[in-house]
């Protein structure tokens, strides 16, 4: 097992422990307990990943602290173009562009397209990613017991591409979402299979910038349905790019995370690692 990933198990751990026992305010000694490390140990590795204190980032996802951060939000495409204004000198996070497959590609089932896959290691764990000459078709957070059925799904959907392995070319995709050079503007280009009115959906929740969240109801206003609270929660559910269309942003309006594709644990990860990292 690669050291990040080992890392994100013990912090994810962690985490857990920390949220389940909040009312108890639990000591730094008792959280290092509970994972099996040393203190110093402990508190070095959760600063390193998460730059801020185990109990700092707990008032990142916190109810309270969420609420206040939906208030933030009620604007989505003013809130991302504030972000993109004030992003100029640093890395800028609004850097992907969805592209939607051809209705006569969807028949096709991918027919003649090349499809390299690989599998590597993340802050949030194992990472499933497949990439296109046109962009990346499929990416996702896995655990042992998941790998093999990203691959039958990527076949599912793309039944007559040609998918072989690649972990060098995938590498590279990786190494920019994770870990992208200063002041990098280039775009990631997004290969995806949706409705138009999914695709609505995953464009909207292109606009919630790093370390801010939003609501369904307010994902639905921002598209022009209002009344489609419900198949706005199908669309956000049906994602296929873990983290770059980034449906871990959205959430109850109660200030509650909710469910999550890839996990709702691994869900107050990202949302706290963006926050404590804005």
């Amino acid at each position: 097992m690669d050291q990040q990933t080992y890392n994100y198990g013990k912090i994810a751990k962690a985490i857990e422990f920390i949220v389940a026992n909040a009312k108890e305010q639990p000591s730094l000694v008792e959280v290092a307990e509970e994972v099996s490390i040393s203190q110093f140990h402990f508190q070095r590795v959760f600063t390193e990943w998460a730059g801020v204190s185990p109990k700092k980032f707990l008032q990142y996802i916190t109810a309270g602290y969420l609420k206040e951060k939906i208030k933030e939000s009620s604007n989505l495409v003013e809130l991302a173009e504030l972000a993109g204004l004030s992003s100029q000198s640093r890395v800028y996070d609004h850097f992907t562009s969805i592209e939607a497959v051809t209705p006569q590609e969807f028949k096709s089932s991918g027919k003649g397209l090349d499809i390299n896959y690989g599998i590597h290691d993340t802050p949030f764990g194992g990472c499933f990613i497949a990439v296109t000459e046109r962009g990346i078709c499929a990416m996702a957070f896995i655990d042992e017991d998941s790998k093999d059925e990203q691959l039958i799904q990527l076949a599912k959907k793309w039944h007559y591409a040609n998918i072989a392995p690649n972990q060098a070319a995938t590498k590279i995709y990786i190494g920019r979402i994770f870990q992208p050079a200063e002041n990098s503007l280039e775009k990631l280009p997004l290969l995806v299979q949706g409705t138009n009115f999914q695709l609505k959906v995953w464009e909207a929740l292109l606009n919630i910038p790093k370390g801010a969240v939003t609501t369904y109801q307010q994902i639905a206003r921002s598209i022009g349905n209002p009344g489609a609270v419900r198949a706005v929660g199908s669309a956000v559910g049906d994602n296929p790019i873990a983290y770059l269309i980034p449906c871990h942003r959205v959430i109850r309006k109660e200030g509650v995370l909710g469910e999550y594709r890839w996990g709702s644990l691994r869900k107050k990860a990202l949302i706290g690692w963006e926050a404590a990292r804005q």
